[in-house]
């Protein structure tokens, strides 16, 4: 199987040239582009999840000997959850290889972060299928790079530590509530307001409820530590 020159600049883009080029275009070929003859991308996203998962946990222990299970666990979400792959996936300019169906190419489907964060574990599958472990550790840690060595020494999310802090004070968990969505409906954006017990509360927005929230946390989080 002879790859589209799209492809080959992939390859190149990733670091790696595949023996069995079949492998790359079904982790890029999207459910939406699937025929009976023509396999999606979603067995190799499963497997290149856990690919994914081992490859970091072998490097969080390999970078802190002295770190305990309650440290390490949230650098590893931090590293392995669908941000992060998409957040590499874009560096790559994966989206600008999927293979999409119609409807999802006009719906911005190349820009979505579950696709280009899914897509992103199919191409880690399709090189450990295609090279082996090793293979596939070193495309990781190349492209993960600077992340893995800069993860927070407490990774925890902002939603976890407002309810933390929240906690600690005798304060219900934080209340989250969607109070504006705008823009169409390929690229909506959302605006979560997070509020605490006490009646302070801070907004973000942002192009998923997910990531609203997260930010509404952590400008929350920063208001109330400011008037510790």
């Amino acid at each position: 199987m002879t790859l589209s020159a799209d492809l080959r600049a992939f390859e190149g883009r990733i670091g790696h040239r595949f023996t069995r080029p079949e492998l790359l275009r079904q982790a890029v070929t999207h459910g939406s582009f699937a025929t009976p003859g023509r396999a999606d991308n979603q067995r190799l996203e499963f497997l290149g999840d856990r690919v994914l998962g081992l490859v970091m946990a072998e490097a969080l222990l390999a970078a802190d000997p002295e770190a305990t299970e309650g440290q390490l666990a949230p650098r590893f979400n931090a590293l392995v959850r669908k941000e992060a792959c998409a957040e590499v996936a874009r560096e790559v300019g994966l989206g600008d290889v999927l293979k999409l169906g119609r409807s999802e190419m006009i719906s911005g489907g190349r820009r979505k972060l579950a696709l280009l964060g899914d897509g992103m574990e199919a191409v880690i599958a399709a090189v450990y299928l295609d090279a082996g472990h090793d293979a596939a550790r070193d495309l990781v840690l190349r492209l993960w790079g600077a992340r893995i060595g800069r993860v927070d020494a407490d990774a925890r999310d902002a939603k976890t530590a407002l309810q933390e802090w929240a906690q600690a004070r005798r304060m219900p968990p934080p209340a989250y509530t969607e109070v504006a969505r705008d823009g169409p409906d390929h690229a909506p954006r959302f605006t979560i307001e997070a509020r605490l017990a006490d009646g302070r509360a801070a907004r973000a927005e942002a192009g998923s409820k997910r990531q609203a929230e997260q930010a509404a946390a952590q400008a929350l989080l920063a208001e109330v530590e400011d008037t510790r």
